[in-house]
């Protein structure tokens, strides 16, 4: 929010002796985004009197951007509502709809115009995760076989109802894709040009069944205004995806990916119900107290070493955190390679040599590290590990320490590299498998380890 432009916007709202023309033209200086951050300042008496000041167009250029808009539209007459959403670019249409109480919504529809509602509906009808679900229908169409004259007058034409007109789409016969012609080239050409010229017949395309996390890092770097989108089987042109689109989609797949790694199930609001939270966060709750039992389990098994060497228990959070630690480091690295598309066949083999590399180096820095630090702690504190015991049981255990995390390190940062690959492999979100899962997993391994390593060294204080 820019609070310079947001405080100037409302003083030029609130100056009752400006006109309506001439609120309008000192509006037009400003972004709609600027506008909609001062809308929510204004009293419930100033907004109406601003919105009565707006026109229809106006005003369906400032409602994709204003938050909670279903309340502007619900508090507002059915007829009025729908004048404003049919003038909005179709996606932001149904955007708006989706916010507002479906009964308004239905209503609101049946209130349109027929050509705006079929854009609704065929973009409503597509999974969220569609291409299809992002697209617009706001769009240049040109024949082909038409002339450069002819072209131009199809722009001109268009552009009074679609304003996406950095790149003009060639048809053929039933609306079937033949090319873009890019707006700049139409301009320059000659009128003794053929149009066939300078049309583009392999310019990048989408279908409308994609899902947007495929096609998501191949378009993202195609430094493209619209990308066209087209039915499967007959290569028909149904719509659009802007920069805009792509620009939003990409935050979107950030954002599901972020509460995915926090064990969350769905994106969440920090407005939103306590209970809509709670209902997001409890699932993957209540799977890693399932883990954990199980990890409880394993540690079940080494309650003979508890009792006999209870200084290993002080160190037992060093192994275990720091190799779930770099399971966690493994595994974001790894999702967003995945989301790059830089993890092939080819190149996996190397990738998990130099991911056992790094835990294995790692393991011996922090193993070192870890043998140095409780070393310490043990003989200034004066904690020996058996009654009787001495220094050389204090530097055994720290031994233990050193290769428990030499040892864990690796199978952590592995674990944490090819568990998202086996979900990615069974068509699963390689984002699902959280931090904390791995966390939980890793936390199994460096116990057992941990345990293990101490009964191998500690086997004759044991009876083993």
């Amino acid at each position: 929010m820019d609070d310079i432009a947001v405080n100037e916007i409302l003083e030029i709202i609130r100056n009752k002796s400006l006109n309506k023309q001439e609120l309008t033209e000192q509006l037009e200086q400003y972004h709609e985004s600027d506008i909609a951050d001062a809308v929510p300042l204004l009293s419930e008496e100033e907004q109406k009197d601003f919105f009565a000041k707006m026109s229809i167009e106006q005003l369906a250029d400032l409602f994709p951007y204003l938050e909670n808009v279903e309340d502007y539209i619900e508090s507002m007459d059915t007829g009025a509502a729908a004048d404003i959403i049919e003038s909005m670019d179709a996606d932001d249409a149904v955007d708006v709809l989706e916010e507002v109480d479906e009964e308004k919504a239905k209503d609101i529809i049946e209130e349109m115009a027929k050509p705006s509602q079929e854009d609704v509906k065929l973009i409503s009808k597509y999974d969220e995760e569609e291409v299809g679900s992002k697209m617009t229908t706001n769009y240049i169409v040109i024949k082909k076989g038409s002339t450069i004259k002819e072209a131009m007058k199809s722009l001109v034409t268009q552009a009074a109802e679609n304003d996406n007109i950095f790149n003009l789409f060639v048809v053929e016969d039933n609306d079937k894709y033949y090319g873009t012609v890019l707006l700049k080239d139409l301009i320059v050409a000659r009128d003794g040009t053929d149009l066939e010229d300078i049309t583009k017949t392999s310019y990048p395309t989408l279908y409308d069944t994609d899902k947007m996390e495929d096609v998501i890092n191949e378009i993202k770097d195609i430094d493209l205004e619209l990308i066209p989108v087209l039915t499967h089987g007959n290569d028909s042109l149904i719509g659009v995806i802007t920069s805009s689109d792509i620009i939003e989609t990409v935050g979107e797949e950030l954002g599901e990916d972020y509460v995915k790694l926090a064990a969350i199930t769905e994106e969440e609001d920090i407005d939103e119900p306590f209970t809509q939270s709670v209902k997001k966060r409890i699932p993957w709750l209540a799977l890693l107290i399932t883990l954990d039992v199980f990890t409880s389990a394993v540690l079940s098994g080494f309650t003979s070493v508890f009792s006999v060497l209870p200084a290993l228990v002080l160190f037992q959070s060093l192994v275990v955190d720091t190799s779930g630690n770099a399971g966690t480091q493994a595994l974001a690295i790894t999702i967003r390679s995945l989301t790059q598309n830089s993890i092939t066949k080819k190149n996996l083999p190397k990738i998990v040599l130099k991911e056992l590399l790094t835990g294995l180096v790692d393991g011996i820095i922090v193993g070192c590290a870890g043998f140095i630090i409780s070393f310490l702690f043990l003989t200034i504190s004066k904690n020996y590990v058996t009654d009787g015991g001495g220094v050389a049981e204090q530097l055994k255990a720290s031994f233990v320490i050193l290769c428990a995390l030499v040892c864990a390190l690796p199978l952590s940062t592995l674990a944490g590299l090819l568990f998202p690959l086996v979900l990615k492999k069974l068509h699963v979100d390689p984002a699902v498998a959280s931090g904390p899962l791995i966390t939980t997993l890793s936390d199994m391994c460096g116990i057992a380890i941990y345990y293990g390593v101490a009964i191998l060294m500690f086997s004759s204080i044991l009876g083993l």
